[in-house]
């Protein structure tokens, strides 16, 4: 999905993953959910952990900057000669890099292995970097990093020591993944080679006929692509009922940036085992650059595949029912990894790598049909550089479950659950929309549009309420820059996400707050801990202000984020921490406010909205009617200026009021008594109400039992002061 996002103002075993000497490993056991992430044949060392005579960048979390687009938000760079050196995690034969070169150049790795020089060494280029998508409102140059691999020819094991030496460039390393990369595999009896049909292994002929009457021929069968590299000039279609399977990623590669491209399809295709590598150095939305751009049919897989340098992996739409992904990788595409675009059903992705995606590395976007019971399982999502790790995008009955998300950039949530349209017909979220068992790790990210952070886990109400039922379980989040939950409509008017909840979450290290509620809506809270929390429990300044509350409700368990931020008109800042609140600000303004009833257009949330010329009118001929404003947290308030519209149409009146306080929203105890208070144009039609010395509340209640000038209780505004 193209990451655009409208400008508004506003003030393994189940595991939790962590990192441990540079490497991924998994923790205790914990019962509570299956594991995250996929099953993947390799393990990842961080260049930062390992030793060498780079320079380390980062943690950074600024857009644009290397640091930012790494894995772990550190890296090494190394001057031409300089080396990092790898401590083998397990025996390999197989080496992924991870690596940056500065733009327009291009170099090599040397590689030694235990202080010995391989013939072999591994060419580095800008060719597939630095993206520019000027169209995408908030995009910088991005796609920093790519991705290259090397079989060493010779087996090393756990303990050895393989070092990675800059030849005649600069080259900032990131990770590297070793691997046990299995032999060849045997021709399938009864397939059909593609290099019968002409097909050139040596990658310097043009195959893609020979692939053509290879699928034609094999039609229910098999088709065989023998270790070697094989160049397609154009795209495949017509391909159904049949079986695409290679000698396996490492042996077996198709260089093209267009591999199917077909409409339509009676299913049954099959493709397995082979890798497919583009040449996609920029992204055109136009062109189908993908490896599957369409349908592959009911009934169909795609499986142990080595995706990438193309634009998309596979944009789906048309019939993929009960299409299964599984045990892929997908590397450095220019936008999505893979998008079900309408009309899924019964799709299941499981167990893929991403890593260095331009855009959502998975999605769902129900676009012309709704996607239907698909799901997004245990895959590993890293570093995609401009949107978010994993996005649903409506849908009805979709599951996201057990997922590891790391490292997400500008414009981009670890898992977002939204509204958002971008076009027309659209099906919004519907039905159950089941998020379980995901861990998010350094997810969030600042969005210049908003200028304001995105949460590491967000529902989004962007174009429409949120009317489907959102359940969010078991989910572990851990080092977000920002906050953890966030509940927003990213079009900035105010639809509401409701139907939501939390149930099981353990966050920690969240650099502002553990709930950021934007919006109006409602959520549930069960068993959610926190510790490290870096500014404050809870934002909630619903936007547009006076469009209505966010309700949060205390489900039971939940423990180490019971404070408020206090300042709707201030962003709080990673670490800050919640500031004292300033004696002379208004305490109610912006804050949730709710009543007993309200007339039309004139909502609680106009008493609170800091314009007198809008207000709050009770149901009418009801007396008594009260409203109540929940100021975040509890606070000496010691005054209260309440206001009619200054306008001289409206008469003189006078209301009874009396003014009740809690600490809790539900014990309430009375403050001030009931009384007379005289509201006059003449004067400003402003009363100021004095509270007691000793006096503190969070929840704020005015009720109201007679108005002289009209059969309802009415407040243009409520303020709250500390003096």
């Amino acid at each position: 999905m193209h990451a655009r996002r409208s400008v508004r103002s506003m003030p393994v075993l189940a595991v939790a993953v962590a990192m441990a000497a540079g490497t991924l490993v998994a923790l205790a056991p914990a019962p509570a959910h299956a594991a995250a992430g996929a099953t993947v044949p390799f393990t990842s060392v961080e260049a930062e952990s390992a030793s060498g005579t780079g320079t380390r960048i980062g943690p950074d979390h600024t857009q644009g900057t290397l640091a930012s687009e790494a894995s772990g938000r550190q890296a090494v760079r190394l001057s031409s000669g300089q080396r990092v050196e790898f401590t083998v995690p397990r025996a390999a034969n197989a080496v992924n890099v991870a690596y940056s070169v500065p733009d327009g150049q291009s170099g090599s790795l040397d590689v030694y292995v235990n202080g010995r020089r391989l013939a072999k060494t591994i060419p580095v280029t800008s060719k597939y970097s630095y993206v520019d998508t000027p169209w995408i409102p908030g995009a910088k140059t991005h796609h920093l990093y790519d991705n290259a691999r090397l079989l060493l020819g010779e087996n090393v094991q756990a303990g050895d020591k393989v070092a990675l030496q800059a030849t005649n460039v600069q080259v900032t390393v990131d990770v590297a993944d070793f691997e046990q990369a299995s032999p060849p595999a045997s021709q399938p009896a009864g397939s059909v080679s593609v290099t019968s049909r002409g097909a050139d292994p040596s990658g310097r002929g043009d195959s893609t006929q020979a692939f053509r009457d290879a699928i034609a021929a094999a039609r229910g069968g098999v088709v065989w692509i023998p270790p070697g590299e094989y160049r397609l000039t154009s795209s495949l279609n017509g391909v159904q009922d049949v079986t695409l399977r290679g000698a396996g990623h490492w042996h077996s590669v198709v260089r093209t940036s267009r591999f199917i491209d077909q409409s339509s399809s009676t299913g049954n295709v099959h493709i397995r085992d082979f890798a497919v590598i583009g040449e996609v150095t920029e992204r055109v939305d136009s062109s189908p650059d993908n490896f599957v751009n369409g349908s592959l049919g009911p009934n169909s897989s795609v499986s142990g595949m080595w995706l990438q340098h193309l634009k998309v992996g596979l944009w789906l739409t048309g019939n993929n029912d009960n299409l299964v992904v599984e045990n892929n990788r997908f590397l450095d595409m220019t936008a999505d990894g893979l998008n079900l675009n309408g009309h899924a059903r019964g799709v299941r992705v499981r167990h893929n790598f991403l890593r260095n995606q331009g855009d959502d590395a998975l999605a769902m976007w129900s676009l012309n049909a709704p996607d239907v019971d698909s799901s997004f399982e245990n895959n590993t999502v890293t570093q995609p550089n401009l949107a978010n790790g994993i996005a649903i995008y409506g849908g009805t009955d979709i599951a996201v479950r057990n997922n590891l998300i790391s490292d997400t950039n500008a414009l981009g949530s670890g898992i977002a659950i939204s509204n958002q349209k971008f076009l027309d017909p659209f099906h919004p979220l519907a039905g159950t929309i089941t998020v379980a068992g995901n861990t998010l790790v350094r997810t969030g990210a600042m969005n210049p549009n908003w200028n304001h952070p995105m949460g590491a886990l967000r529902v989004d109400s962007y174009d429409s309420a949120i009317e489907a039922q959102v359940r969010i379980t078991d989910t572990t989040i851990t080092d977000s820059p920002y906050s953890a939950f966030e509940f927003v409509s990213g079009s900035g008017r105010g639809h509401a996400a409701k139907n939501i909840t939390v149930d099981g979450a353990t966050v920690r290290n969240t650099g502002t707050v553990v709930v950021q509620a934007e919006t109006q809506g409602a959520a549930t809270f069960r068993n959610v801990t926190a510790t490290g929390v870096g500014a404050a429990g809870v934002y909630n300044c619903p936007y547009p202000t006076g469009s209505g509350t966010f309700t949060l409700t205390d489900g039971g368990g939940n423990s180490g984020w019971s404070s408020t931020w206090s300042d709707c008109s201030t962003w709080p800042q990673p670490g800050q921490g919640n500031p004292d609140p300033d004696p002379g600000r208004n305490l109610a303004r912006g804050r949730p406010a709710t009543a007993t009833g309200s007339q039309d257009v004139h909502t609680p949330a106009k008493a609170v909205d800091g314009d007198a010329n809008t207000y709050w009118e009770s149901a009418n001929h009801a007396f008594p009617q009260a409203l109540t404003v929940d100021l975040g947290s509890r606070e000496a308030v010691r005054r209260l200026v309440l206001k009619l519209p200054p306008q001289s149409a409206w008469q003189a009146r006078t209301q009874t009021l009396s003014v009740q306080g809690s600490a809790d929203g539900s014990a309430w105890s009375t403050v001030v008594a009931a009384k007379d208070h005289r509201f006059d144009p003449a004067t400003g039609n402003t009363v100021t109400v004095s509270l007691p010395d000793g006096t503190s509340l969070r929840h704020l209640r005015l009720q109201v039992t007679a108005n002289t000038g009209w059969p309802a209780a009415q407040f243009s505004e409520v303020e709250a002061y500390l003096s």
